[in-house]
């Protein structure tokens, strides 16, 4: 005669917690272009610079994690050496040389030693590589335009990019889509028309603000097709919420037929748009 077994609750339990974990695996996984829900990480790097961030970001967490647990083990036991059972006469010393150096020296150590990528990050996001496309993003309550030059990239035309509902990610999707070519020096000048805004992008590693009077630069290099969606990231009023960002990274022969579709689809600009000198 056979007799079932029963489970305990706490194998239950852990069974329950075992099934949850791998049937949401992906679900905490980071998004590639756009968010996903209960995301616990960092939206997926395009971009090397986006791929640097998140190895800094990394490295910092794992310090901050060692230096907690050296602080909370120096603290338990000072609680079990000098507890009053174990020390019932306190010692009234006031200074220790050798430690003072220590916690003086020690803590300049780690800044040196955070300093030195971090510098390294600001440096490559400060360089200035030479263009293989230039774009003009004009910031505006509450969506954005983006022109293409006439130069020799092919361009001469601008266009505006609206929160289209329709379409998903919800609220993240434009009614056009920023397209550039897939591993190719892509540099931006970001400007605004009324208040500040700020171009975000996560997946390529970098946010820029847009500012009345003032243009700013920045490059990328994505070396991965796909879409990839960003949003304002300056609170610009009563729309910010709705001011999505789309960048549509493809290859080269269909960033060219891009290019002639976009120069009939699109109004063309009298003489060209006229942005700063860039290499």
């Amino acid at each position: 005669m056979r007799t079932a077994r029963t489970k305990t609750p706490f194998l239950s339990g852990v069974a329950a917690l075992g099934a949850l974990l791998v049937t949401s695996s992906q679900t905490f996984a980071a998004g590639i272009g756009q968010p996903v829900p209960w995301q616990m990480d960092r939206q997926v790097a395009v971009t090397e610079n986006a791929r640097d961030i998140h190895s800094f970001e990394h490295g910092m967490h794992w310090l901050s994690l060692g230096i907690s647990l050296f602080v909370l083990g120096l603290i338990l036991w000072c609680i079990f050496r000098f507890g009053e059972k174990r020390n019932p006469t306190p010692s009234k010393t006031t200074h220790n040389t050798a430690i003072e150096i220590a916690w003086t020296i020690v803590p300049v150590l780690i800044l040196v030693a955070v300093a030195i990528p971090s510098f390294r990050l600001l440096r490559t996001q400060l360089s200035d590589p030479k263009a293989d496309v230039m774009i003009k993003v004009i910031g505006h309550a509450w969506y954005w335009s983006y022109e293409y030059p006439q130069a020799e990239q092919g361009g001469g035309f601008t266009f505006d990019a609206n929160l289209d509902e329709d379409k998903q990610p919800k609220l993240l999707a434009t009614d056009n889509d920023m397209v550039v070519p897939v591993n190719k020096v892509v540099k931006i000048q970001v400007t605004s028309t009324d208040v500040l805004h700020s171009w975000a992008l996560p997946s390529f590693g970098f946010k820029i603000d847009a500012i009345t009077g003032r243009l700013n630069q920045a490059w990328f290099k994505a070396d991965k097709e796909g879409t990839y969606h960003g949003q304002c990231s300056e609170l610009c009023g009563q729309r910010h919420a709705y001011m999505p960002i789309t960048v549509r990274v493809v290859s080269e022969e269909a960033y060219a037929q891009w290019l002639t579709e976009a120069k009939t689809k699109y109004a063309r600009l009298d003489d060209g748009s006229k942005l700063a000198d860039a290499r």
